[in-house]
């Protein structure tokens, strides 16, 4: 049996709750065989980030390059990308290999709070990878970044923003309401002519250390097994859920923990 295969292009987050290694454990919890590119070492724990060691662009392209030249690649999943050269590498390498599907997580800000990406940077992002994407998902504080633009503070203000980010070329756009208000999470996605709602009851708890980074990583690896982008994003967002509804049974570090991947295996 020929398992699929999803890509991450992203950072390592040496506490492993967050990039790298959160998107390689979530390609295992669906699965998929998962293949890296490291845009950038971080030193970082579940209170903070106190490093950040961007990757020089040549070797983040001749990661990508040793990849694709021999793996049956499904689908992209990209991540923490902080600088510009990177974002240009990234750019052309995947023009150049042409993925069938592209999951973008603009992240610009860690869970604790410490900014990831300049704003030479993002202005990057848009011009070059959201273009590519079949689907962007960002936060509401992304969102509005990517904007320049107040964060969303209603139903209203959040659909008016999902088009205009669907207006900058990406095929999707998921914006995610975990930063909201109320009972319940939910996030929206935007595809031409149509908005989806997808609710699931607020978790109270301040274990979720890396849960963009795994949500955008399971709907790559969903979308490597085939499925639909609706079906996708639908099970990510049941799979995310249950994620963060166990992470406090991990007990793994003294701030910000993360979730738990592995959840279904317990």
């Amino acid at each position: 049996m020929t398992h699929p295969i999803a890509l991450t292009i992203a950072g390592s987050d040496s506490s492993g709750g967050a990039g790298i290694q959160a998107d390689l454990k979530t390609f295992a919890a669906f699965g998929v065989y998962g293949a890296t590119v490291i845009t950038a070492l971080t030193a970082q724990n579940t209170s903070g980030v106190s490093g950040i060691h961007p990757v020089p662009a040549a070797f983040v392209t001749a990661q990508i390059d040793a990849v694709f030249d021999d793996l049956d690649v499904a689908a992209v999943k990209i991540g923490m990308v902080a600088e510009l050269s990177i974002i240009e590498a990234i750019a052309v390498a995947l023009a150049r290999w042409k993925p069938k599907h592209i999951v973008l997580d603009p992240v610009m800000v860690a869970t604790s709070g410490d900014r990831l990406q300049s704003t030479e940077a993002v202005s990057a992002l848009r011009a070059r990878l959201i273009p590519k994407a079949s689907l962007i998902t960002p936060n509401l504080p992304e969102a509005a970044a990517l904007l320049d633009e107040s964060v969303a503070a209603d139903e209203a203000a959040i659909a008016s923003q999902g088009k205009r980010l669907l207006a900058m070329g990406a095929q999707a756009v998921l914006i995610k309401g975990g930063h909201g208000q109320g009972t319940e999470s939910i996030d929206y996605l935007f595809t031409p002519g149509d908005v989806l709602a997808l609710r699931a009851p607020r978790i109270a708890t301040t274990n979720t250390h890396g849960t963009g980074c795994s949500l955008s990583s399971a709907i790559a690896a969903s979308l490597a097994r085939g499925e639909t982008l609706e079906q996708a994003v639908r099970h990510a967002k049941a799979w995310i859920t249950e994620a963060i509804a166990a992470a406090d049974r991990l007990g793994v570090g003294k701030g910000r923990g993360p979730i738990h991947h592995f959840h279904r295996f317990d």
